[in-house]
C-alpha cells in the first residue's frame, strides 16, 4: 500500500498540509540563509552557510522521504503558529516543490560542503533558494508549486489563497490607477531624496551616548 503524503482532514478530498507552518518554516530558513549570505559578502566567512546548507538539505529530505510532520523547521513553525487557524493546502504540489528544494540543497551541499568550493553556480542556486523562500514566507506564493501544473496533467488543488481557482477579485483586492500613481510617486520621491541628500546620508553616524 502506497504511503500517504500529507494529512487527512475532514472536508478535503485530498491529503493536505498546513500552509501557515510551512510559511513560518520558510521564514526561518530564509533568515538563516540570508544571514549566511551577508557573512559571505561582508566578511568572506563561509562557515555558517555550510551549516545552513546541511540543515536545509536534511530538513527537506525528511519532508519528502519520511514525513513532513517530522521535519525540524516545520515542527518549529507549528509551535510558532499553533494559535492560528490552519490554512490547508494540497500536499501533492508541496511535495513537488520540496523535491526541487532537495535537488537544489543537494547540489549546494556537494559543491560547498563536500568539494568546499564556490562559484557563480553556487551563487545562483543560493539566490534561487532565497527567492523561493522569500516568496513563500512573505507573500504565501509557492513558486515551486507553480511548476507542478506544468508537469502534471492533474491540476493542483487547494493552493494558498485558492489561486489555483479561476475567480473574480473582490473589491478590496483591486488596485486603482490612483494607487499605482501613489506607488510610482513614492519611488520617484525616494530617488529625488537620494539625489539631493546622498552626501548628508553618507555621513557616518556617531555614538549618541559616546564621549
Amino acid at each position: 500500500m502506497k504511503k500517504q503524503f500529507g494529512e487527512t482532514v475532514e472536508g478535503y478530498n485530498i491529503p493536505v498540509l498546513n500552509e501557515r507552518e510551512i510559511r513560518a518554516a520558510a521564514g526561518i530558513l530564509f533568515l538563516f540563509t540570508f544571514l549566511s549570505l551577508l557573512l559571505i559578502l561582508l566578511k568572506g566567512n563561509f562557515i555558517l552557510i555550510k551549516y545552513v546548507i546541511t540543515a536545509f538539505m536534511l530538513d527537506f529530505i525528511i519532508r519528502v522521504f519520511i514525513n513532513p510532520k517530522y521535519a525540524p523547521t516545520l515542527i518549529i513553525g507549528r509551535l510558532i503558529v499553533s494559535r492560528q487557524n490552519p490554512e490547508y493546502v494540497g500536499a501533492a504540489q508541496k511535495k513537488f516543490a520540496w523535491i526541487i528544494g532537495v535537488i537544489l540543497s543537494a547540489a549546494m551541499f556537494s559543491l560547498m560542503v563536500v568539494v568546499n568550493s564556490y562559484s557563480i553556480i553556487t551563487g545562483l542556486i543560493c539566490l534561487v533558494c532565497l527567492l523561493f523562500l522569500f516568496f513563500e514566507s512573505a507573500f504565501g506564493i509557492c513558486l515551486g508549486c507553480l511548476f507542478y501544473n506544468m508537469v502534471y496533467k492533474e491540476k493542483a488543488q487547494h493552493c494558498p489563497g485558492e489561486i489555483c481557482e479561476v475567480k473574480n477579485k473582490h473589491d478590496i483586492q483591486k488596485t486603482s490607477f490612483l494607487q499605482i500613481l501613489i506607488v510610482l510617486g513614492m519611488v520617484g520621491l525616494i530617488i529625488m531624496i537620494g539625489v539631493s541628500f546622498n552626501d548628508f546620508f553618507s555621513i557616518k553616524p556617531h555614538d549618541l551616548f559616546g564621549k
